[in-house]
């Protein structure tokens, strides 16, 4: 009686939670806001080539019809660079984790042709999370200096973040959290968790991106170019 009883009453608690966990959502949490500006931006660009690096087997940017990778160690950003360019390069969590991301960038930059974009997006405020090392952080700030110091000009630039504090104190103990039950997406520029960037590859003053305006204006902007 007992064993029908838990049977029964594991039942029961399963029915009763169905409808909340098709709620459930297992988007990264920490990385929302930078797929749809990722999402938003490429929708405009409509790349005919995309190069990624590294890509994990998570990787959003696999779908693109004229698709290439290159992973490590057999390929290593910091020295390598393919003779093909590309409409777009992508290195998605890939750059705190190289030894010379100056190098790596100057390298993305080479690989990616006149008028095309380089994608970076990284942590901040994360744990330190070897694969195989962890070298660095970087702000918007910094991460717009490193861009710069690999050669680009400083108007085809554009940087963004998100966090919160809530979401920095609920990954102190390391583990990557889904968004889940509606978790809080508002954004602390104080407590950037992910930090992401786009660089056209143009000479200074083409036509400078806005880089204080909104995503859906510096979209539109973009759409002008017919890039």
């Amino acid at each position: 009686m007992t064993q029908t009883w838990k049977i029964a009453a594991g039942r029961a608690w399963r029915y009763l939670l169905s409808p909340a966990l098709k709620k459930w959502d297992t988007r990264n949490w920490l990385r929302i806001r930078q797929i749809e500006c990722w999402e938003s931006h490429l929708s405009i660009v409509q790349p005919n080539s995309v190069l990624e690096i590294s890509p994990g087997s998570w990787s959003s940017w696999k779908r693109f019809n004229n698709y290439t990778a290159v992973s490590f160690p057999d390929f290593n950003i910091c020295s390598d660079a393919l003779s093909e360019q590309f409409d777009v390069v992508i290195a998605d969590q890939v750059l705190e984790h190289v030894e010379f991301p100056s190098e790596a960038i100057s390298n993305m930059r080479l690989m990616t042709r006149p008028g095309g974009w380089v994608m970076i997006a990284t942590p901040f405020l994360f744990r330190v999370h070897g694969r195989p090392n962890d070298y660095c952080r970087w702000t918007s700030h910094g991460l717009r200096t490193l861009l710069v110091a690999a050669g680009f000009a400083e108007d085809q630039i554009w940087v963004d973040s998100w966090g919160n504090a809530i979401c920095a104190r609920a990954h102190t103990r390391g583990q990557v959290k889904a968004y889940g039950f509606w978790r809080p997406m508002h954004n602390d520029p104080e407590y950037p968790m992910m930090v992401w960037a786009f660089a056209r590859n143009s000479p200074a003053g083409t036509h400078p991106l806005p880089s204080d305006a909104s995503n859906h204006e510096r979209l539109n902007d973009v759409d002008k170019l017919n890039i």
